[in-house]
């Protein structure tokens, strides 16, 4: 059995949460000409990070029924019974609690706000009521998931920018694809739970179909950054390169029967968008050196 920590460890979903705060870091980093402020940088960077954690919590919460039945969610803390759900609850109040008081002190209201908002919107509007309503539910549910460059960005700036909201969609129009590939492969858990998740009620092909539809809005989408001045050449040619290869994984998704290549098509979809985010980052400092 997992040790008391690790099970409060795991509720946090540590390798979502870990691509969370470094999307938001990077926002911190893009919003300045400069280097962002120290204060804003620790403070934005626990606040966004605790709060994404308690949101987890909740949706373990919440999900605890489904992740029963699911082979890939079965062996969490609570179906399994390591922890007791007044034991998440409070982890998870906890959590939040301390994420919003240091946001509201040491950084500012609105990127408090927001932050709150996201936690909401993922962990109670997607978790309880779309995730169960509509095979759209991570189209629509989203949003929430895109926020951390734009709180990132708010937390240092104390306002939203337009670029901010470039990289918000980024990450909204990466959501879709990069969930329906886990979704294929996972189909089965999710008929057994009878969550309507895209490949369940709608079939492998239809969901292949707007895989590709997605990753081509997604090419259009992650050239904005270049078109609008917000980064140069470095990005531009990166990006380039992310954005073949995740064609590449698309297209063979859309033509082969291979069932390893959903699981591929996700874990690419990982690097695609840490790397991106990396150009965004190493081409802001290229400008400014230049």
């Amino acid at each position: 059995m997992p040790s008391l920590a690790s099970s409060y460890y795991e509720l946090c979903k540590p390798r979502v949460v870990m691509l969370i705060v470094f999307t938001a870091v990077v926002g911190m980093f893009l919003a300045v000409p400069g280097w962002p402020s120290i204060n804003a940088l620790i403070a934005g960077t626990i606040g966004i990070g605790l709060a994404a954690s308690s949101a987890a919590a909740i949706n373990h919460l919440l999900d605890q029924r489904i992740d029963a039945l699911m082979a890939r969610t079965r062996g969490r803390p609570l179906p399994t019974g390591q922890l007791s759900t007044t034991q998440v609850l409070t982890f998870a109040f906890i959590l939040g609690l301390i994420s919003m008081s240091v946001l509201v002190i040491w950084v500012n209201v609105l990127t408090a706000v927001l932050t709150f908002t996201s936690l909401i919107g993922y962990a109670v509007i997607y978790t309880v009521w779309l995730k169960r309503a509509t095979p759209q539910n991570i189209v629509i549910g989203g949003a929430a998931g895109a926020a951390p460059p734009v709180l990132g960005w708010a937390a240092v700036t104390g306002a939203i920018d337009h670029n901010a909201l470039i990289l918000f969609l980024i990450i909204y129009v990466w959501t879709p694809p990069h969930f329906w590939a886990l979704a294929i492969h996972r189909r089965k858990d999710y008929a057994a739970a009878d969550i309507p998740m895209l490949p369940v009620t709608h079939g492998v092909r239809f969901t292949r179909w707007h895989i590709l539809f997605y990753t081509i809005l997604l090419v259009l989408v992650t050239i904005l950054p270049f078109l609008t001045g917000m980064s140069g050449l470095l990005y531009l040619a990166g990006v380039t390169v992310l954005n073949i290869g995740f064609l590449w994984y698309v297209l063979h998704l859309l033509r082969d029967n291979d069932d390893s290549l959903p699981m591929r098509t996700f874990g690419y979809s990982i690097t695609y968008l840490m790397m991106l985010f990396v150009f965004l980052l190493a081409d802001h400092y290229l400008q400014m050196v230049l």
